[in-house]
């Protein structure tokens, strides 16, 4: 465990100036539209990732349908997650290009789709095209920018931002597991996939209220968060100076940029001239200025989302930011697995009644809110540490997930439910430990590598859990296995730091010796 932000070069002072030059304070920083953007994040996580969260739901109406294995069914939900999350690259480019408001709407209108498409399935094959791959990308597409805009309207309280807007998931869990257990009776499943689909329409407004920044205050966020990463390159080593913010990998790109817009600039004016023939010409000259900005403002995007990836300045020359994504293959599946099969739990212990009461689910659901939110709110104070934050959350919900098979009663099971709510709360923590390693630019793309391994997990997690059940009739051996290569996934989060703090003693020793 780390003491201080510091020793994995974290640096979240106040800093309000570089050097001796004043910044002015930008209203639309921490404040203002920022709050707008919060709440579009807010309703996004209602609407996608508690709609997932309450799938259980819609696992069992699938079950008694189709009558297929628990394993097979288990993939409709698990292909919806995860391609949620593994498309997170992809809808990087697509936020390069087009920008996070467009990206939202067009996704919100491709996940109302595949909900309405599924009210029409004839078998399970028939949703993993429409639920688990068309609904999933359209999810996608809503979901990273909805993370990424937080991070860029936010310097000061990214955590507690993100915490505030990421309980969404909470309330939807509690709210879609509520309402699809209704839907379902009154209506039955597929008009109640129908009735959500139109709901997830909204997702379209969510996607319109992104308002993007314009160049000045991403140029004065940028400046004031620039002391910061040069600290955090010191600590973590040469391999994160290459992935700072501010660093090369949009030099060239901007520079070329402006170089072309001078060329467009002097396309714009020929109508000074002759007023005749610009007049005849101005049509074609607005749709050659239209078409030459929007190919390189494609151009521009595309090289930015390939020098992240493939460059010479990779975000895989961070080694932490490596071991981060080591961990996210393992840690999402411990945290689904619950959801998808606590409902099918409760009904082998002979606990349904008590669960009708007050679903499991929905403990973890409500205690997931507080979670997200104490947890930004105790990693924003200057004395703690985001790192040690993180990492405990990890190893209480590790802990959780291997206790849980050992609890067969109703209190026992709230209990660490509850437990299991409040720990994974870290996940509000994700995007401001992610723009730490790697800087504002490049969260999108950094984020996007980190949900795509987070959807991985989330993809064969719960068939996993699913096949194992139908070879022992149990679901312990699921818990214990998830649980044990979680633990893996955080062994890997303490030792890459470790080894980046040795380097540069290493390094000076032999300067010496010298």
């Amino acid at each position: 465990m780390y003491a201080s932000r510091e020793d994995i070069g974290y640096d979240f002072g106040d800093d309000t100036k570089v050097g001796s030059k004043p910044i002015k304070p930008n209203p639309n920083i921490d404040g203002g539209w920022a709050w707008m953007i919060v709440f579009s994040s807010f309703l996004v996580h209602i609407l996608i990732m508690g709609s997932q969260m309450a799938l259980g739901v819609l696992n069992m109406e699938w079950l008694e349908e189709f009558n297929q294995s628990r394993g097979l069914t288990a993939w409709v939900s698990s292909l919806s997650m995860g391609i949620t999350l593994i498309v997170g690259p992809f809808i990087g480019l697509f936020i390069s290009m087009c920008g996070c408001r467009m990206t939202a709407i067009i996704g919100g209108v491709l996940n109302a789709l595949g909900w309405i498409l599924s009210a029409y399935a004839s078998n399970v094959h028939y949703l993993f095209l429409t639920f688990g791959v068309t609904a999933g990308i359209g999810s996608g597409m809503v979901y990273l920018p909805a993370v990424v805009m937080v991070g860029q309207y936010f310097q000061k309280r990214r955590a507690l931002a993100q915490g505030l807007s990421t309980t969404g998931t909470g309330f939807g869990a509690f709210l879609m597991t509520a309402l699809l257990k209704y839907l379902c009776t009154e209506f039955g499943w597929r008009n109640a996939m129908f009735i959500q689909g139109a709901i997830s329409l909204n997702l379209c407004v969510c996607g319109a209220l992104m308002r993007p920044l314009c160049p000045k205050d991403l140029s004065e966020k940028s400046v004031v968060r620039s002391d910061s990463e040069d600290n955090q390159a010191k600590a973590l080593s040469h391999s994160t100076e290459t992935v700072k913010s501010s660093g090369v990998l949009s030099e060239e790109p901007e520079k070329k940029e402006e170089a072309n817009e001078e060329v467009l600039e002097s396309v714009q004016h020929p109508e000074t001239g002759a007023n005749s023939r610009s007049g005849r010409n101005m049509p074609g000259l607005r749709m050659l200025k239209t078409v030459s900005q929007l190919t390189l403002t494609v151009r521009k995007g595309f090289a930015l989302w390939y020098s992240s990836y493939f460059g010479a300045a990779s975000l895989f020359t961070n080694r932490v930011f490596v071991a981060f994504i080591i961990w996210a293959l393992f840690a999402y599946s411990s945290f689904v697995i619950p959801f998808i099969h606590l409902p099918e739990i409760v009904k082998q212990y002979n606990l349904s009644s008590q669960d009708n009461v007050f679903p499991l689910t929905s403990i973890i659901a409500i205690v997931h809110i507080f979670g997200k939110v104490i947890l930004g709110i105790i990693s924003d104070l200057p004395c703690i540490s985001t790192w040690n934050v993180f990492l405990l959350a990890n190893f209480t919900l590790v802990t959780c997930i291997l206790t849980l098979p050992l609890m067969q009663t109703y209190v026992g099971l709230a209990v660490i439910c509850a437990l299991i709510g409040f720990s994974s709360g870290y996940f509000s923590l994700m995007p401001v430990v992610t723009e730490d390693l790697v800087g504002t630019k490049h969260l999108a793309n950094a984020y996007g590598i980190i949900i795509c391994a987070n959807g991985i997990s989330a993809l064969f997690g719960p068939p996993f859990a699913g096949w194992i059940y139908d070879i022992t009739q149990k679901y312990d051996f699921s818990f214990y296995i998830a649980g044990l290569l979680y633990m893996v996934g955080i062994i890997f989060l303490l030792i890459q730091p470790c080894i980046q703090k040795k380097q540069p003693r290493q390094k000076s020793a032999e300067e010496a010796q010298v």
